[in-house]
């Protein structure tokens, strides 16, 4: 007989979630977890980031109130009372991942690194685990590129960044994606230089591009220098120039630009944390994306193991590495592997994700170009500028716009959100399209007034707004007025 149910290896977002679903449905569970529970989002990502977003964003709102008539002084930044925020922040929510919680549950957790020894086997601090069902949810690290000169510099990623006892003095950033334009924003707010380098021709690839383009707008406001199309050469240590002065490093760009700075910022996307598992002893299949499933997130060579999380590549799906995704292969997962329901497959159709700079930028669904590419035709494009907008106009924030992607038919394929939180404005657009429910269930809803998430049903409304309008109308209203 299995000594476990189901085995767990990682205690992030995924690993948690699964572990605690089992458990409280009665099943025997091993979790297993080498470094610190919560994973990456509790202590190095999500929460500690948008901790220093918070009091990055309490800054220039000090800054920018004269433009309702206050006078305030500059902030003076305490860079030891930030760190306190931050590191409070994690302190507070870190008890709902502790061990000690998950014990209290029934769940046994081994404080240890895990591997697999055989197709139904696990070894973890010198035990053999045997399983019924396995889930692997070890998530990701940050990706170190092949950089001439980068093992011979100091460098960060989100999981030193936050370690930092005093400020950058000129964080240099490299990568434009969404760690890298959060942190770009937070610390340029925190009163330090920043310069952002990305490969791409723009910052923010694959997101909407009309609205990146006021989204990098603002951070250019802030002093924000970016280098965008930007392919580097080499990296090399700066030597001190002085007693009191720290080495630092400098970038060389391949069109001869030079960027000196103080510290240096990896932020180059993610890779899943395959090493040490010994996938090959479970007969357990893997790409350089993760570990192969299918759409149920069950393995595609060993039946006996599911992967959930950044570790997880679905076929015909890839990787998501988000949170909220971890929390939706839970979900997959429950009904696959513990409930056995045939069909069961996950997509990817109304998944958000958001870029938490101020403005925020929030995807919901496809982009109009992703939405070309998968070959819809006749699309109705809709905007709202958020210049029209009462509550924007009102708190002087009038920057933004929503943006919809549909079918002729009314039928929601994308939102595209630039605005003063957006990420909170996100959760209609996602039901109507998960529910494939028409544009007339947003342009119908009665919001309270006035808010921003008017912007979106202003846009919604401009579907109808041609019909409503049409010379027929008018006719049917023309005789419809005589009667009594």
């Amino acid at each position: 007989m299995p000594d476990f149910d189901v085995a767990v290896i990682g205690a992030g977002a995924a690993g948690l979630s699964v572990a605690a679903i089992c458990s409280g449905l009665g099943l025997s569970v091993a979790l297993i977890e080498r470094g610190r529970m919560g994973g990456e989002c509790l202590n190095t990502g999500c929460v500690p980031s948008k901790a220093l977003l918070a009091a990055a964003r309490a800054a220039a709102e000090a800054r920018q109130a004269g433009r309702f008539g206050l006078r305030l002084p500059p902030p003076e930044i305490d860079w030891a009372g930030v760190r306190a925020h931050v590191q409070g922040a994690i302190a507070r929510i870190a008890p709902n991942d502790s061990a000690a919680r998950y014990r209290g549950m029934g769940v046994e957790v081994i404080e240890a690194a895990g591997h697999f020894a055989a197709p139904d086997v696990i070894e973890a601090a010198g035990r053999r685990l045997s399983f019924r069902r396995a889930v692997i949810a070890a998530g990701s690290s940050p990706v170190i590129p092949d950089i001439p000169g980068l093992d011979g510099v100091p460098w960060l990623t989100n999981e030193t960044l936050f370690e930092l006892e005093e400020p950058p003095g000129h964080l240099v950033i490299l990568g434009g994606g969404a760690v890298g334009i959060e942190m770009a924003q937070a610390h340029a707010r925190l009163g330090c230089l920043v310069t952002l380098v990305e490969a791409a021709p723009r910052i923010a690839p694959g997101e909407e591009e009309e609205l990146v383009h006021p989204l990098r707008a603002a951070l250019l406001a802030e002093g924000i220098a970016l280098h965008e199309g930007a392919r580097l050469a080499r990296v090399e240590q700066l030597e001190p120039e002085g007693p009191q002065a720290g080495a630092g490093v400098v970038l060389h760009l391949a069109d001869g630009t030079r960027i000196a700075g103080t510290h240096l910022l990896l932020a180059t996307g993610r890779a899943p944390r395959l090493a040490g598992l010994d996938l090959p002893a479970a007969h357990v299949a893997a790409t350089p994306q993760g570990v192969r499933t299918r759409r149920d997130l069950r393995s595609v060579s060993n039946r006996r193991v599911w992967a959930v999380g950044d570790i997880a590549d679905p076929e015909g799906l890839g990787p998501r590495r988000l949170t909220h995704a971890a929390s939706q292969h839970a979900a997959v997962l429950v009904r696959s592997m513990l409930f056995r329901l045939p069909g069961t497959r996950l997509d990817y159709a109304a998944l958000p994700r958001v870029t938490y700079t101020d403005p925020e930028l929030a995807q919901i669904g496809l982009t109009e170009a992703e939405a070309r590419a998968a070959g819809h035709r006749d699309l109705r494009i809709l905007r709202w500028p958020l210049a029209e907008n009462d509550r924007a106009i009102a708190e002087g924030r009038p920057e933004g716009m929503v943006k919809l992607v549909a079918t002729s038919r009314g039928r929601l394929l994308g939102a595209s959100l630039l605005a003063a939180g957006a990420g909170e404005m996100a959760g209609p657009y996602g039901l109507l399209i998960g529910r494939r429910l028409p544009l007339s269930a947003l342009a119908s809803l009665t919001l309270p007034y006035p808010t921003l998430a008017e912007a979106g049903k202003r846009a919604a409304g401009a579907f109808y707004a041609p019909k409503l309008l049409s010379p027929f109308t008018k006719r049917v209203i023309t005789l419809l007025k005589h009667l009594p």
